[in-house]
């Protein structure tokens, strides 16, 4: 089954402490998964980025929102045991517990967050509703932890960010766009300073090369770039031209990097080099230095 939100978890966390014994949050954390019916891949499952397993983080927030009632307090720290208005809430018998039943207790109230966001300039107000459409800035609202929707909240606006970006580069020049991208490979660490690190090469006959970098600080090896400011996918001629003039240099090492994204003949063009580094060219995420296919020859 789904993993359950924090709010479903409250009451079932409520009565893992109705004997009156302290626990942890981890003391509950596999009656609950035996409760739900768990398997052992879900209760392990973490976010994308981060070390909490999903379970665990959701847990902790159904915990904290006990506490925050007084359902729950503190025995000491990371340790915490019932109250007697939690007892009183379990003799009620609640079919439920969420942030709108935990409203009923002035402490819980006191606790929220405030409501309002301030007031932007005039000129970013179109921008912050973008990023912040749909998301609730309030204790109420989706079945989220306050940790998951900081996360969306933090996707929302790097995929703002991603778009914005995107489109500035697809207005510029294609020379542009070239030192752009060496720019952004040495700022990735490539090589030491930018003069000793790359340099653009690309011109007409240049036989698909756009720039050179250094691969590490000692400059043992160089990289050849070829950089594609197209609004229309790369195919696979674009592909074979610039591992024909890899041969032509006798260079080892390559990268093709666009504003859009390779066709299925390109891809299966770069699967047929079998030597690549381990990066998969199906799943490229939309961010400009992530559209890219590394060759190793």
């Amino acid at each position: 089954m789904a993993l359950p939100d924090f709010q479903t978890l409250m009451l079932p966390a409520l009565k893992q402490f109705a004997d009156g014994s302290a626990r942890r949050s981890s003391d509950i954390r596999i009656p609950l998964a035996t409760e739900f019916a768990l398997t052992p891949d879900e209760i392990a499952q973490r976010y994308a980025r981060g070390v909490h397993t999903v379970f665990g983080n959701r847990i902790a927030w159904a915990i904290t929102y006990l506490r925050r009632a007084m359902i729950l307090e503190s025995a000491r720290r990371g340790i915490y045991i019932i109250t007697q208005r939690g007892r009183d809430v379990l003799k009620e018998s609640p079919t439920k517990i969420d942030s709108q039943y935990l409203n009923k207790f002035a402490e819980f109230v006191s606790s929220k967050p405030i409501k309002a966001l301030p007031s932007p300039k005039s000129s970013d107000a179109g921008l912050l509703e973008d990023m912040t459409e749909g998301l609730s800035s309030t204790i109420d609202g989706p079945a989220l932890t306050p940790d998951e929707q900081i996360h969306i909240g933090a996707t929302r606006i790097r995929e703002n960010l991603v778009a914005q970006l995107l489109e500035r580069i697809k207005r510029g020049t294609p020379a542009a766009f070239e030192r752009v991208v060496i720019d952004l490979l040495v700022a990735m660490g490539y090589g030491g300073s930018h003069e000793d690190a790359a340099q653009v090469v690309g011109q007409s006959g240049d036989g698909g090369i756009d720039g050179i970098i250094k691969e590490d600080r000692l400059g043992f090896e160089s990289i050849y770039v070829q950089a594609k400011r197209w609004e229309g996918t790369v195919g696979r001629p674009v592909i074979q031209q610039f591992v024909g003039a890899l041969h032509e240099r006798k260079a080892r090492k390559g990268v093709v990097i666009t504003t859009s994204s390779f066709t299925k003949d390109a891809i299966h063009e770069w699967l047929e080099f079998k030597r690549t580094k381990e990066l998969n060219p199906i799943r490229m995420r939309p961010t400009p230095h992530e559209f890219y296919l590394y060759f190793d020859i």
